[in-house]
Order: structure tokens, then C-alpha cells, then sequence
């Protein structure tokens, strides 16, 4: 059973930072390309950062670029997505997600390109 559990949210202030972690397990992590997305409150859920499953390719939504960093340990079957310089409207459920079939360097973006889905983590800013 492939599980993708997500860690490293909670509450920080304006310009400050956090880092998420996302643990899988029950396949291949090195054989998936893998995503963050997040879904502000009362808003659809959004693309914010994906990683090829080499970890040589990577993509981020033009409202993150600069200041969030996408990586992944194979070895630790974890990715992670350090962000910094946080504001109020980066307030969203953040969630993990990986795709099984995206070819070596390609990462997806689209949400129906991915097959399994972290339950999510909470991040807060205040302003």
C-alpha cells in the first residue's frame, strides 16, 4: 500500500520559514516523479513545486519561484520543500504527491497526473 505522509507545517510569521518533508512508502520512491501542491482556504488546489525522479529536473508556480526549494533523498524515500521568505497568502493545506509514470527528467504539473496523495500538512502565516 503506497503511503505519502507529510510532516513540518504549522505557524510562522511573515518572512520567515519552513520546511516539509514527505515520506513514501510502499513502492519505488526513486521510480516517481514527485509534487507539492497546496490549497489556500476556500480556493482550488494549486501546483507549487515538483522534481523529476533523478531530482534533475524541477518545476515551480511563478507565485513561489525564488523563494521555495524542492528536493528529494531517494535513499530516504523523502522530498522536501524549504520555503522562505513566507507570506500571508502562502497560508494553505500542503500536500505531497507522486506520479509513477512521468518519463525520467519530465515533472508534471497538473493535479490529474498524479496517482497518490499525502493527506497533507497546515502552514500558517502571520502577517
Amino acid at each position: 500500500q503506497v503511503q505519502l505522509v507529510e510532516s513540518g507545517g504549522g505557524l510562522v510569521q511573515a518572512g520567515g520559514s519552513l520546511r516539509l518533508s514527505c515520506a513514501a512508502s510502499g513502492r519505488a520512491f526513486s521510480s516517481d516523479a514527485m509534487g507539492w501542491f497546496r490549497q489556500p482556504p476556500g480556493k482550488e488546489r494549486e501546483f507549487v513545486a515538483g522534481i523529476s525522479r533523478s531530482g534533475g529536473s524541477t518545476s515551480y508556480s511563478n507565485s513561489v519561484k525564488g523563494r521555495f526549494t524542492i528536493s528529494r533523498d531517494n535513499a530516504k524515500n523523502t522530498v522536501y520543500l524549504r520555503m522562505n521568505s513566507l507570506k500571508p497568502e502562502d497560508r494553505a493545506v500542503y500536500s505531497c504527491a507522486a506520479d509513477p509514470r512521468a518519463a525520467t527528467t519530465y515533472v508534471p504539473t497538473r493535479s490529474y497526473a498524479y496517482d497518490y496523495w499525502g493527506q497533507g500538512t497546515q502552514v500558517a502565516v502571520s502577517s
